[in-house]
């Protein structure tokens, strides 16, 4: 197996780093479109494991919005898979370069959404992956595989969804992704700042479009932001967090191959995030629509979601400034294997200390990145294999869940994940 990995942002360095210590791919070319960041993600590899393993790295410059670039790059290298770690605005760029060059593909984030025109809080528009659906029979045909949603939500809570279809219910009511955290970061002087643990341009795009839910009956369908809050309780110390609505893969991947009454995601933001995502919307800070703007080296057009991501601090550089947990899972209720009324939450928490010290990556993107990983690994192996666009539903958990908590010393990645069986309400 040969990757092309395309970003060298938070994600992709933490993917880099989690698969510099794995033996089942002959070479990673850290791709991006500024190549001294792709090289010190190289170097940190190299200083840590030494040049025998960064001998199997190297580092290409890539302009993720050309996909006769991407495909020319993959070819250039031999690729044959291209790992997409970039915005999920080059989505469709990426997508189209890896089938182009004959690659499969895999990405954690799918092609973007647009809200219905007219009634935007009931109806569904173009939804998440709509476009790469599309394209499904080209990659059949071409016999090329693209694994799409495999991060860590989506991708490891679809993986869960699996497991919990398979292995723990006869039936499930729904499938709910619950993601929280009690993570906080300070700046020089110790003063919690506001600074995204992920991409401002992934999290303006999830938490302020309209949220889709799926039900069996209404298929498809939205509401408006932050709706339908509750607390959720989350595990090894996080505690309660309020969850509310969000737009996400999993309601979008999960009923196309699992069978539940109600798919839904929901995330812990807090009354303080939704409150500074909701002044950005008021002000038109959220768009993407570049604007004219005076500067002393005159007129220059400006799209406002990058001013506010050129403002806040690179979610790969506050790891030294953030403490806490993050947690991934889904809240699955129905009727066990038994035929009786039960409700469990399978989930990973990721702690930022940890991270820090082993991959010097902060914990969310780096939780982000071990899916993927995981992912490469198995099909590297045969031990997953498809055609054409498929979600982490379509292939069977047990085996990535295993070698995820299989020990290190024994060939695994040593990465415990929880089950908790709660009362349902």
């Amino acid at each position: 197996m040969r990757i092309l990995l395309v970003g060298a942002g938070g994600v992709g360095d933490s993917i880099a780093k989690i698969a510099a210590r794995r033996d089942f791919f002959e070479h990673l070319v850290v791709a991006d479109y500024d190549p001294g960041r792709a090289a010190r993600t190289v170097d940190w590899i190299r200083e840590h494991h030494g040049d025998a393993v960064a001998e199997r790295f190297s580092v290409a410059r890539i302009d993720a919005s050309d996909p006769d670039v991407v495909a020319s790059v993959a070819r250039e290298h031999g690729a044959t898979h291209v790992m997409n770690a970039v915005e999920p605005k080059f989505v469709p760029s990426v997508f189209a370069g890896a089938l182009a060059a004959d690659c499969d593909y895999l990405d954690m984030a799918m092609s973007l959404s647009e809200p219905h025109p007219t009634d935007p809080h009931a109806q569904t528009g173009v939804m998440l992956g709509d476009d790469q659906f599309a394209q499904a029979d080209d990659w059949e045909r071409a016999g090329r595989l693209a694994l799409v949603g495999m991060g860590v939500e989506p991708g490891l809570s679809d993986v869960f969804a699996r497991y919990a279809a398979d292995r723990l219910f006869s039936e499930i009511d729904e499938l709910g992704t619950r993601d929280g955290a009690n993570l906080v970061v300070r700046d020089e002087t110790g003063e919690e700042v506001f600074a995204p643990s992920f991409s401002i341009w992934t999290t303006i795009e999830e938490c302020l479009n309209p949220p889709v839910i799926w039900e069996r009956e209404a298929g498809w369908f939205t509401t408006a932001p932050f709706s339908e809050p509750e607390v959720f309780e989350f595990p090894e110390g996080i505690g309660p967090v309020e969850c509310v609505n969000v737009e996400h893969e999993e309601v979008l991947l999960m009923p196309r191959w699992l069978d539940a009454k109600r798919v839904t995601f929901k995330y812990g933001l807090g009354a303080d995030f939704i409150g500074v995502l909701q002044t950005l919307h008021r002000l038109g800070l959220d768009s993407t629509l570049p604007l004219r703007v005076r500067s002393a080296a005159g007129p220059v057009e400006v799209a406002p979601r990058d001013v506010v991501a050129a403002a806040l601090p690179d979610p790969a550089t506050i790891g030294p400034r953030m403490t806490g947990k993050t947690c991934a899972g889904v809240w699955v209720t129905g009727r066990g294997l038994d035929g009786a009324p039960r409700g469990t939450y399978l989930y990973h928490v990721a702690d930022n200390e940890w991270t820090m010290r082993e991959y010097g990556s902060q914990c969310v993107v780096w939780q982000t990145a071990l899916g993927p990983v995981l992912a490469l690994e198995l099909l590297a192996s045969g031990t997953w294999s498809g055609v054409g666009v498929l979600g982490p539903e379509a292939f069977e958990a047990d085996p990535f869940l295993e070698l995820m908590a299989r020990p290190v010393e024994e060939g695994g990645y040593g990465q415990r994940w929880g089950l908790e069986d709660r009362p349902v309400r």
